[in-house]
C-alpha cells in the first residue's frame, strides 16, 4: 500500500542499519538476503499505525516494528525449509541460497536480534513470547494434527498468522502507553486482519500465477498443506467471502477501540480492506 511508504521507510532504514552491524559478516549476508529482498512489511506497518492511532509517536514504535518483522522473517525461513520452497519474494529462499544449516542459523539470528529489541519492555516481550508460542503451535498443528474442517482451519489460521498480527498491533499500542482495553481491542483488530490475510493467501496460492506472487503457486496442493481450499468444502468465492467477514470483524474491533479518528486509523481501515483484495 503506497500510503504506508513513509512509515515503512522508518523500518527499512533501521533494518538496513541493524543488518550491517551483525557479526560475523557471513551471518550479516544471510540476514540481509532474508530481510532486504522485499516484502510487504504489513506487520511492522500495523505496529507503527497502532501506535499512532493510540495517540503515540510512530517513531517510538520503530524498534518494536522492526522486531516483529524479524520474527516474521525468521518464521518464513523455517516455512520454506518445511515446504522445500526454493523461491521467496522472487529470489532464492534462504535454504536454496545457503543450504539448510546456514538457513536455520539465519533464522536463529533473526530471532536473537528481535528479542534484543523487545527486551527493554517487559510487556512487549511477554506479548511477543506468547505470539511465538501460538505460532509454534500453529506450525505443529499444520504438520501433525491437521485440521479437517472449517472451524479447525480457522483456529490454525489464528495461531499461524493471526497471533503475530495481534502482537504487532499490541506492541504498537504498548509503545503509545495505551490502556489495557485499547491494547486488547487493537490486538483483536489485527488478529482478524491476519486471519483474513491467511485465507486470501491460500486462495491466491490456488488461483494466482507464480510470477505475480513472487513465489511458487500451487504449493498448498503439492505439499498437501491444510489451506482453506484443501481443508474445507468452500469454493474460492466462498473462501473470499469468509475472509471478507473477518475483515469486517476487524473493522468492528477497531471501532470499539475508540482510537483517534485520524490518518493512522484510516490506514488501518484501508489495510483491513486491502488484505482481502490483494493480488500477491
Amino acid at each position: 500500500m503506497e500510503t504506508l511508504d513513509r512509515r515503512v521507510d522508518l523500518v527499512n532504514e533501521r533494518l538496513e542499519t541493524l543488518v550491517e552491524s551483525v557479526e560475523p559478516p557471513e551471518l550479516a549476508e544471510r540476514l540481509s538476503h532474508v530481510t532486504l529482498s522485499g516484502g510487504k512489511r504489513v506487520r511492522p506497518a500495523v505496529t507503527l499505525l497502532a501506535c499512532e492511532a493510540a495517540g503515540g509517536d510512530p517513531e517510538d514504535a520503530v524498534e518494536f516494528a522492526l522486531g516483529v518483522e524479524l520474527v516474521h522473517n525468521a518464521s518464513l525461513v523455517v516455512d520454506d525449509i518445511i515446504d522445500r520452497s526454493e523461491v521467496r519474494r522472487g529470489t532464492p529462499s534462504a535454504w536454496a541460497e545457503f543450504g539448510y544449516g546456514p538457513a536455520i542459523i539465519a533464522s536463529d539470528g533473526l530471532l536473537g536480534e528481535a528479542f534484543a529489541l523487545f527486551s527493554a519492555d517487559e510487556h512487549a516481550m511477554q506479548i511477543v513470547a506468547e505470539a511465538m508460542s501460538e505460532l509454534g503451535e500453529g506450525e505443529a498443528t499444520e504438520l501433525a494434527d491437521r485440521p479437517t474442517n472449517e472451524a479447525e482451519y480457522m483456529e490454525l489460521a489464528r495461531r499461524k498468522t493471526g497471533s503475530l498480527f495481534r502482537a504487532a498491533a499490541e506492541v504498537g499500542a504498548v509503545a503509545a502507553g495505551a490502556d489495557g482495553f485499547t491494547i486488547e481491542s487493537m490486538g483483536e483488530y489485527a488478529e482478524r486482519v491476519g486471519v483474513a490475510f491467511q485465507m486470501r493467501d491460500d486462495v491466491l496460492d490456488a488461483t494466482a500465477d507464480a510470477a505475480d506472487l513472487g513465489k511458487p503457486a500451487g504449493q498448498d496442493m503439492e505439499m498437501d498443506r491444510p489451506s482453506v481450499i484443501q481443508v474445507t468444502d468452500l469454493s474460492v468465492e466462498e473462501a473470499n467471502e469468509r475472509a471478507l467477514e473477518e475483515s469486517e470483524h476487524a473493522l468492528t474491533a477497531l471501532q470499539i477501540a475508540a482510537v483517534e479518528d485520524g490518518e493512522a486509523r484510516q490506514y488501518l481501515e484501508q489495510l483491513a480492506e486491502y488484505v482481502v483484495t490483494r493480488e500477491r
